[in-house]
């Protein structure tokens, strides 16, 4: 009994390290898409550009996701986690100092290098410590500090960007370089880092081998779809709502409320772990954002906005919870890192297209309710694949 104890207590203890490094990393997003409206004005950018500025730190993510996934798995994730920590938070110092958009878009690119190598290597981490329903609990436990993260970036928002600037504001993410002594310190040390000859390749060729190649096309796939959605969405919410009428700190204020939805959808889903398969929790939810997206895209009324909203807050979020539960389990120990990484890199494009495609189409002049209708379609293709496609392995 005394030794359960010791470990659920050391479970929790990784659980809240690794989740504050989460909690600052959505910090770091929630505030690009509070930051996008300000710079548009300052710099005088039109939608497309807004669109590049919103998709470049995935770019970086999509490089950092594959790199620092195969240097985890070859060199050990407890150093690789604190390299991509600080990557990410040092360059967001720089951002600060940014005068033009040019040296925006650069600043973000170094910092998604370090976010994408982070989140992956992170949640190595937490399907290395746990096993079963209790690993896909603590996956999308760990995963729900990305909400607090996006509210706390929302108070920010809302009470200090519009006082002191973007710029102020945009400092406090760069505290997360302290963090990584925290870090150090409390995470395990690793006993089982893979064979310093293995190479790239060498791991790209095994998670597309035959015995993983239809997990890795399939979550492929979903990752794309749920980081398209996600990414194309909140990214712009703030500027959505301006077009439509909300001034910018109005636009905050309601972005904050709807953030609160998104800690329900993530504990909903932990509850519902081991009680249903994850692949019918995972389609429950990607239904649940299908009709979060029609309705936002359809709403006159402000109180249908919010609503609709708030629904694409708690379904969307609670959907990549448990897509982040599900992914660890299609994949060995000694590949895990690259297997996340790799497909959460395919995500990755789906979150540089998604934003880039509104601001294109905004742009043209194509309606909020017609762009809206990207997303159901790819959510429901995004169904199909996980219905007829996907495998999970731990419950076969």
């Amino acid at each position: 009994m005394n030794n359960v104890q010791v470990k659920d207590r050391s479970g929790l203890k990784l659980l809240f390290v690794i989740g504050t490094a989460w909690l600052f990393d959505a910090l770091d997003v929630a505030l690009l898409s509070f930051i996008m409206p300000l710079i548009k004005k300052e710099w005088a950018l039109a939608d497309g550009q807004i669109g590049l500025v919103s998709s470049i730190t995935t770019v970086g993510m999509i490089i950092g996701a594959v790199l620092f996934g195969y240097l985890a798995d070859k060199f050990g994730k407890k150093n690789i986690i604190i390299i991509t920590l600080l990557i990410f938070s040092v360059s967001n110092l720089g951002l600060a100092l940014t005068t033009n958009v040019s040296q925006f878009l650069f600043v973000r690119f170094v910092t998604g290098i370090g976010l994408g190598g982070e989140l992956p290597v992170a949640t190595t981490i937490i399907a290395d410590a746990f096993s079963g329903h209790k690993r896909s609990r603590m996956l999308i436990l760990v995963d729900s500090f990305w909400a607090i993260g996006w509210i706390a970036a929302s108070l920010l928002a809302f009470l200090f960007m519009p006082v002191f600037g973007w710029r102020f504001t945009v400092i406090i993410t760069s505290i997360m370089a302290l963090y990584t002594l925290v870090i150090r310190r409390h995470l395990p040390d690793e006993t089982n880092v893979k064979n310093e000859k293995m190479n790239l390749k060498i791991s790209l060729s095994q998670i597309w081998s035959s015995d993983f190649r239809r997990s890795t096309l399939c979550l492929s796939i979903l990752w794309f779809i749920i980081m398209f959605t996600y990414y194309g969405l909140f990214l712009w919410l703030p500027s959505v709502l301006v077009k439509r009428g909300f001034s910018i700190v109005h636009s905050f204020g309601y972005t904050l409320i709807m953030s609160f939805a998104q800690l329900p959808g993530y504990y909903l889903a932990a509850v519902l772990m081991g009680k249903i398969s994850r692949k019918k929790v995972l389609t429950i939810y990607l239904a649940g954002t299908i009709v979060g997206a029609f309705l936002f895209g359809t709403a006159q009324q402000t109180w249908l906005v919010i609503l609709s909203a708030a629904m694409l807050s708690f379904f969307t979020l609670g959907a990549w919870g448990i897509l982040i539960a599900l992914t660890p389990t299609q994949y060995p120990m000694e590949l895990r890192g690259m297997g996340i990484g790799f497909t959460q890199s395919i995500g990755r494009i789906g979150a540089t297209i998604g934003p880039y495609l509104i601001g294109i189409s905004l742009g043209m002049g194509i309606s909020i309710p017609v762009v809206f209708f990207y997303f159901v379609v790819a959510l429901i293709l995004g169904i199909i694949v996980l219905t007829f496609g996907m495998v999970d392995r731990d419950q076969q």
